[in-house]
């Protein structure tokens, strides 16, 4: 039995359009796309008020991290949460770390999550991401300048599908590690990047990431690469799908060498209640925007975040126009992850679910403070 879904609007090739009616098969398949000048004249439609889109895709999270939802203040800076994290996350049960993701992958499923970019230190959670009905890509990440080979990482990898590793960022692994670490990686390769000053700054012994390095007498054998974005093109071939977490403290020089080295444009992954949450900062919209650079949204984790919600993320970026934010949370993320024939946008053949955002103001179209996602399909 096929059924008929409106709404005011619909996301159709990245604009939204009134008068559309999705028909999907009993297979969440779509299998008609049509524009009715008077929507009361279809039979058997169902209309939701609000947005109709496909299901979302978060290009970046830590399932993992769920049970430190309040544990770690707001706005301890970028070196203040690292240590922070190290400092809290041994005082929680398997129980409890197990029960806390679990609630946190059905709250994203119900708010329109069809596939997710999960980074993960550990197996623990894996069951929990094999059951679910989300989609799920899980890279097993590196870190830590003590870190001398990838064996542990790429074996649980090996042991889970849709698995494989990736470093965790420019800053914190050794050269050698990072680069094996890409080399083994068989899928997207995620790096954590230009999320604060401390990063660029380290690369020029200042900062505070500096100084806490120091004070640990950690010595970084990367330096000399002078950027974490020449890092970044000396040791990912350009063929690589690779994304890159945050931007905030991103450069038109860093952007415009990273969207010249690889052959398939880095997507820029947005964050941005994570980077309101530790250090109070933006990412550079306007900036990406303007130098053509490929988006997706990501929701970090609830120890950097009240809510695992993409929409509430879409809603912190005020400079641009909200087709765009609803691209980016949806085909922008499904080709990120290599998943657009099939998940991403509203196109005959694909099942890419169905959820339509309510509490928009649709005479300005913005998002507001009420609007929420709600799964249809």
């Amino acid at each position: 039995m096929s059924r008929k879904i409106a709404s005011h609007y619909a996301l159709v090739d990245g604009h939204l359009e009134r008068n559309i009616v999705v028909e999907v098969d009993d297979t969440r398949r779509i299998v008609a796309i049509e524009q009715h000048p008077n929507l009361d004249s279809c039979a058997s439609v169902e209309f939701y008020p609000g947005i109709l889109i496909p299901g979302m895709v978060n290009a970046h999270c830590h399932l993992e991290l769920s049970y430190l939802r309040g544990a770690i203040a707001e706005g301890t800076g970028f070196a203040g949460f690292a240590r922070a994290i190290g400092a809290v996350r041994n005082n929680y049960t398997t129980e409890e770390r197990i029960s806390a993701a679990t609630k946190a992958d059905a709250q994203m499923w119900e708010e329109g999550v069809e596939a997710v970019l999960d980074i993960a230190n550990d197996e623990l959670i894996m069951d929990v991401k094999s059951r679910s009905h989300i989609e799920y890509v899980t890279l097993f990440e590196l870190f830590g300048l003590n870190t001398h080979n990838i064996d542990a990482h790429l074996a649980m990898a090996q042991r889970h599908a849709r698995s494989t590793i990736t470093p965790h960022s420019t800053y914190s692994l050794q050269d050698r590690i990072f680069k094996d670490t890409c080399k083994a990686n068989n899928g997207v390769i995620s790096v954590h990047m230009l999320e604060s000053d401390d990063e660029s700054e380290l690369y020029h012994h200042r900062g505070s990431l500096a100084a806490w390095y120091e004070r640990m007498g950690w010595e970084c054998d990367f330096l000399d690469y002078g950027t974490p974005a020449k890092r970044i093109i000396a040791s990912i071939e350009p063929d690589r799908r690779v994304l890159l977490v945050h931007g905030c403290k991103a450069t038109t020089e860093d952007i415009r060498v990273l969207n010249k080295h690889f052959a398939h444009p880095a997507t820029w992954v947005l964050c941005p209640e994570s980077n309101r949450f530790i250090s109070g900062t933006t990412p550079p919209v306007s900036l990406l925007r303007q130098m053509g650079a490929h988006l997706a949204i990501g929701t970090d984790s609830l120890s950097s975040a009240r809510t695992l919600s993409i929409v509430d993320n879409l809603r912190q970026i005020a400079d641009a126009p909200l087709e765009e934010l609803l691209s980016w949370a949806t085909i922008g993320g499904a080709k990120a992850l290599n998943m657009d024939d099939r998940l991403g946008s509203l196109t005959l053949g694909k099942r890419p679910g169905l959820v339509v955002i309510k509490g928009a103001d649709l005479h300005n179209m913005r998002l507001t403070e009420e609007s929420f996602a709600h799964r249809i399909l």
